[in-house]
């Protein structure tokens, strides 16, 4: 096992940056998750801890060793990509084993590797059948499999999920959740998907345009995102915003009108600035609720059904676009419902419009 370290690490193709000065720990036995929209330099940054990527400035380190100038052979790490490139002709026990028998490891230490990455991955009936035997999940997991074969001190995977389908995702990300906690190694995971990170990062890395910015947990991330990339691209639905002024003590604009409790208040003053993003999470919104917060009476234009919830796309008087509120599915609303719509006055985040800053994101006191 070991950590890895970005020390003010760029890329750049020309005067293009895919990669801006990241700098992050990743701790020993780690699941760190990279994440972010395409283009946001996530995958790059994986491939510069593997070696097949060159660094412009900055440096790289596994465990206390600069890796800047060390062949991706011997780094000490093991790769999965989006694509399983299994061998067609071999059987999955081959497979598995071919780097190994490269390396000319032993053989009885060999067959002794296979076999604790097939039980960790449930392959043990499958090692004699070839890939085009196998399920596209049943592939995914024999290229995991030959990645914790070679028992490295990092595991890389670059968006290992994508060419599953949605019952598939949900299975095989439970399995490499579980295959982190046994082996206890350090994992750097890529995805775009927000979900994906979210249910299986012990902290997330949040990218941007080849600039990090946010690392967290998922429920720090969630709870107190510190700019308004972050607060849009982590949840599902996306949280909503609305542009807002600050007068006389109230935010008002796009249809809403919000009297601050004191401590919001203080953190609008305190940031010298007038105009706000306003951002409202859509699992947030009740149907009547009561006391400090925001209150909006809303059309309600589109009902989707969850079975037990309902997303619910609103329309707010003077607010430009919809609103999404998820709501329990005992309310029963119909398209074309006039509803009361209550947001807690804990639950609304603000962002300076200038900056695109959170002035919410610290814990309330």
């Amino acid at each position: 096992m070991a950590t890895v370290t970005f020390d003010h690490v760029s890329k750049r193709y020309g005067e293009t940056y895919a990669v801006r000065d990241l700098s992050l720990d990743i701790q020993d036995g780690e699941f760190m998750v990279l994440v972010g929209p395409s283009g946001c330099g996530k995958t790059t940054s994986l491939r510069m801890i593997a070696g097949l990527e060159e660094i412009s400035d900055g440096t790289v380190r596994i465990g206390d060793r600069v890796v800047n100038d060390v062949p991706a052979k011997d780094r000490d790490i093991a790769m999965v990509f989006q694509s399983y490139a299994l061998y067609p002709h071999m059987s999955v026990y081959d497979n598995m084993a071919f780097g190994l028998k490269l390396r000319k490891v032993p053989k009885p230490e060999i067959e002794r590797r296979v076999s604790d990455a097939a039980g960790i991955l449930g392959l043990e009936t499958l090692l004699a059948r070839k890939p085009k035997e196998l399920s596209g999940g049943q592939r995914q997991r024999v290229a995991l499999g030959r990645a914790i074969v070679r028992e490295p001190a990092v595991f890389l995977m670059d968006e290992p999920l994508s060419n599953l389908d949605a019952k598939l995702r949900v299975q095989t990300r439970a399995e490499i959740a579980r295959m982190h906690q046994r082996m206890g190694t350090t994992f750097v995971y890529v995805t775009h998907d927000q979900v994906e990170a979210m249910t299986m990062g012990t902290r997330i890395a949040v990218m941007s345009a080849g600039d990090l910015k946010q690392v967290g947990s998922p429920q720090e991330l969630y709870d107190r995102p510190k700019n308004r990339f972050v607060a849009g691209f982590i949840g599902s639905p996306a949280m909503n915003f609305a542009p807002v002024e600050f007068a006389d003590g109230q935010l008002k604009g796009g249809g809403i009108d919000i009297a601050l409790p004191e401590r919001l208040r203080k953190a609008v003053e305190a940031s010298g600035a007038r105009t706000f993003d306003a951002g409202f999470r859509p699992e947030h919104l009740e149907i009547g609720g009561t006391g400090e917060g925001l209150t909006i009476r809303a059309k309600a234009d589109v009902v989707e059904y969850l079975g037990n919830e309902e997303l619910l796309h609103v329309t707010i008087p003077g607010h430009e676009g919809d609103v999404i509120a998820v709501v329990q599915a005992v309310h029963d609303v119909r398209p074309g419902a006039t509803i009361d719509l209550h947001l807690p006055a804990a639950k609304l985040h603000l962002f300076d419009t200038a900056t695109g800053n959170s002035i919410t994101s610290t814990p309330a006191a």
